[in-house]
């Protein structure tokens, strides 16, 4: 991949902000080019919540999202607000609680359980951004699983370590299961 631009939606509150600012911090540690940036509505928790990251191999020329390679959705109001108007071959994650839009394409829709995962699996439902980043790192290749889990690290609180270790294989094991499911 040269150039990959992330967009995440969500609400205010489901930690949309810090997966993407992991993303962007874990590529850097891999050596690649990164810039993040985000958007919510005025209400800080539950409002709608953007945010999106350019991961490239190449200097970045523009930091913003022009032409979405990926979106990921762990709402129905950010999956019709964000998922419409899509460049053909954008792909699409979603939590599978949603109900994928007609207008979407369903060979480049994937639909996981993620907030299902952080809740009844990792046992926390705030973990589903770290469910979710090391989701979206397997099923892209964006970075070493490494590297992500080093970025993780630095942006959680002390003593929240073996928690997000957790979300993170949990994530990683959700993409892995569904890539076997595939083959």
């Amino acid at each position: 991949m040269d150039r990959e631009e992330l967009r995440l939606a969500g609400s205010g509150g489901q930690g949309i902000i810090l997966a993407t600012v992991i993303l962007a911090e874990a590529a850097v540690m891999a050596g690649r080019h990164a810039a993040q940036s985000q958007s919510y509505g005025p209400e800080a928790r539950g409002g709608a919540c953007k945010a999106e990251v350019v991961v490239s191999a190449a200097p970045i020329g523009f930091p913003k999202v022009q032409h979405p390679t990926f979106l990921m959705a762990l709402t129905q109001s950010a999956l019709e607000k964000y998922g419409k108007d899509l460049p053909e071959g954008c792909l699409v994650l979603m939590d599978d609680s949603l109900s994928r839009p007609d207008f979407l394409d369903p060979a480049h829709t994937v639909s996981l359980p993620i907030l299902k995962t952080a809740r009844e699996q990792v046992g926390k439902a705030f973990t589903a951004n770290i469910v979710a980043v090391a989701a979206v790192n397997r099923l892209l290749h964006i970075v070493p699983d490494e590297a992500l889990e080093r970025a993780v690290l630095l942006h959680i609180p002390k003593g929240t370590e073996a928690l997000n270790r957790a979300a993170l294989r949990a994530g990683e094991a959700l993409m892995d299961s569904r890539k076997e499911q595939e083959a």
